[in-house]
């Protein structure tokens, strides 16, 4: 199987560039399964459900979240009925949706598990511990990908060497900087430790530069609007073995639009 990862979707030129990439990935047969990373997809701060419609229309079969996942209001009960978004399992109990989903693919089952970091970022739950509490107590499938969104590289490694062996693939997402760490781990896991953002590259993380430097410069608060130039998608393909779970390859992704 063929699982493409987009990272991080920014606002409108995000979505754009999200919807002709998957098009050109799913009519290659280059990409089974794919899923990304929605959580600054409305203007550049959470999902809408409207949104969310619009990307699994454009071809996704998953969508994760973050920490801005309750910035658009309107999200929180339609989680309740749109089990394809998961936001981080790690939040606290009674928070609305869930933290996975299995997936049931004309390729096979493939589950998505997000997770949230704690270093540097909001204070929530153990994402390690609450990792083994899903792996542990749901039956799942063989092809597991974990999306990990934190700040630390430091938290993102780890997460992917203990689940090392135990779910196909770690992805990293948040920072919206590509990284270059790609790699197969000893247990036959999937890594790297940010995919990167699809999104303006001519930006400060997508956003306008002026604003955010008058904001750096000054300390006065700011709009930051979405920036429009240099647009790209960014993210990793991973192919795994259907029968262990394991994953073959890991490529990453970048493609301008």
């Amino acid at each position: 199987m063929k699982i493409l990862f987009i990272g991080d979707i920014v606002g409108s030129p995000g979505r754009t560039a999200f919807a002709r990439a998957v098009t050109r990935w799913r009519g290659d047969n280059k990409a089974d399964v794919v899923i990304a990373n929605a959580e600054n997809a409305a203007g550049g701060r959470g999902l809408t459900p409207s949104l969310a419609e619009e990307l699994f229309s454009a071809g996704a079969d998953a969508l994760t979240m973050g920490d801005h996942t309750w910035d658009q209001k309107d999200l929180a009960p339609y989680l309740d009925r749109e089990k394809r978004i998961v936001r981080p399992a790690n939040f606290p109990p009674g928070c609305p949706g869930s933290g996975f989903v299995k997936l049931e693919t004309r390729h096979g089952e493939v589950a998505v598990l997000n997770l949230i970091g704690r270093v540097f970022m909001p204070p929530q739950d153990c994402p390690l511990r609450k990792a083994d509490e899903i792996i542990n107590n749901h039956d799942l499938c063989r092809t597991i990908i974990v999306d990990i969104h934190a700040e630390a590289t430091s938290e993102k490694i780890v997460t992917g060497r203990y689940l090392d062996g135990r779910v196909t693939a770690v992805v990293g997402t948040h920072t919206h900087v590509q990284t270059s760490d790609e790699t197969i781990l000893p247990g036959g896991t999937a890594y790297i430790t940010d995919v990167g953002m699809t999104g303006p590259k001519d930006s400060v993380l997508g956003r306008s530069l002026d604003p955010v430097l008058g904001k750096f410069l000054t300390g006065m608060p700011a709009k930051f609007d979405v920036a429009t130039n240099d647009v790209c998608m960014e993210g990793v393909l991973i192919e795994t073995d259907n029968k262990t779970g394991r994953a073959k390859r890991i490529r990453r992704i970048r493609e301008s639009m």
